[in-house]
């Protein structure tokens, strides 16, 4: 199914005014992103490359489909498309040849992924920023524009000096080893381009991301390539909201796709799997979902996907639970800042339409309105843990998404790249005071 140029632009600026003040899960819920203030150019301009989080970067697809689930749908296209974000799903029937164009079939025997039959995917722009920078085309759907614009401000030159590193987000790292090699590729070439080490920044599931590429390396490796790892807002410990995402579907407030709609694609990525809460780090009695004839606690995975029909989801949880639930520690200077001060639900309450209704209400805790400060915080246990300093940056009253735009972030962001390792354990960007 088609769109056309001024029709589209008028389509999806709808669609993120529809999200902008709403509490996505990963996604970008920001409109014309806040442009970066004027800085004072810096000297120290180390090598840095972003990994961004779940729905963080463009995705592009290529159909040739034997079958179509509607006949509105194309059938084949001669020319790349963008596949994340396409304007289709925000039309009624489009949405429908979205989910089918953007879903991965899950083999149970094989235990691996592959793309829709007929359809082909690839990341554009791997090593440059444009791709995690807007999410569209036309530039509306900012994400990482703020920060690199920030960047370019004190002296960093866009794909050269910082650079990016977007990856398919619908697959775990156990099933992207081609690109955590594109990944070590690139480290190696700034490092020998630049003579310096390299600086890894990740936002949210982008975090998961390096950890595990990090905890693949040797330490002789990342003392030799890796100058240090910052963090923005990693869900550690998992996030409560995935299992929200699977049972009932979440569509950000955006309602011409219904939940249900929506968690027919959110379903079928393993990294939603992957991100549910860590087993052995939650309380063993803590309910993340209650119902009127079950509460479902991390000992319950199984019964729990059996009981909103996906059982497929019990194999993909099986293959990733073991990738980065141990937290063991990158190696590598940390620098672990998230949000918190603001209620985040840690419990989700249905009545008996579950699965197939939206909670009637929550239980809360401390959090970024995403994730919880208990799973961010988790990256304290590194302290004393590794030979190489681990520093916690507490912001409050920062939402989840606001860690890749907001002034004093960024700030800080910098100070680390000009060797500024001392960083303050809280900061308030309710307030000019820290």
């Amino acid at each position: 199914m088609g769109s056309a140029g001024h029709l589209s632009s008028v389509l999806l600026l709808a669609f993120l005014l529809g999200l902008h003040h709403s509490s996505g899960f990963w996604i970008v819920n920001v409109v014309f992103p806040p442009p970066a203030k004027p800085k004072v150019p810096s000297n120290s301009t180390p090598p840095l490359i972003i990994v961004p989080g779940n729905l963080g970067n463009r995705l592009e697809a290529k159909i040739d489909k034997p079958t179509l689930v509607h006949w509105l749908c194309y059938k084949k296209t001669e020319k790349w498309f963008p596949l994340w974000i396409d304007l289709n799903m925000f039309i009624p029937i489009g949405v429908d040849c979205w989910i089918d164009n953007i879903r991965l079939a899950y083999n149970r025997t094989t235990r691996r992924s592959s793309n829709s039959p007929g359809v082909q995917v690839r990341v554009p722009g791997f090593g440059q920023t444009y791709s995690i920078e807007y999410l569209d085309y036309n530039r509306l759907a900012g994400y990482f524009y703020t920060m690199v614009e920030h960047l370019v401000n004190v002296g960093y030159i866009r794909n050269e000096t910082v650079r990016g590193a977007p990856y398919d987000w619908r697959l775990a790292p156990n099933e992207n080893a081609e690109y955590l090699a594109k990944l070590q590729n690139l480290v190696e070439e700034m490092y020998n381009q630049y003579q310096e080490p390299v600086y890894l920044l990740g936002h949210s599931m982008g975090c998961h991301y390096v950890l595990y590429f990090l905890n693949q390396q040797s330490q002789a490796w990342k003392d030799k390539y890796i100058r240090g790892f910052i963090s923005l807002g990693a869900p550690w410990g998992g996030a409560v909201k995935v299992l929200r995402v699977l049972a009932s579907g979440v569509n950000d407030g955006l309602s011409m796709i219904s939940n249900l709609k929506i968690r027919e694609e959110q379903r079928m990525v393993t990294t939603n799997a992957w991100m549910l809460p860590v087993e052995g780090i939650w309380p063993s009695d803590h309910v993340f979902i209650s119902t009127p004839t079950f509460n479902y606690t991390t000992k319950d995975y199984q019964r729990f996907f059996k009981d909103i029909d996906n059982e497929e989801g019990w194999y993909m949880w099986e293959d990733t639970k073991n990738l980065t639930s141990d937290l063991h520690p990158p190696g590598v200077e940390v620098w672990c800042m998230y949000g918190m001060g603001l209620p985040t639900a840690v419990t989700n309450i249905y009545d008996e339409v579950f699965p197939n209704g939206d909670p009637v209400d929550f239980v809360y805790a401390d959090g970024d309105g995403t994730v919880d400060r208990f799973s961010m915080s988790l990256c304290k246990r590194w302290v004393g843990k590794q030979e190489k300093p681990v520093h916690i940056t507490e912001f409050r009253g920062l939402f989840h998404l606001d860690m890749v735009f907001h002034e004093k972030v960024l700030d800080q962001i910098q100070d680390i790249l000009e060797g500024k390792s001392d960083t303050p354990t809280e900061v308030d960007v309710r307030t000019d005071t820290e």
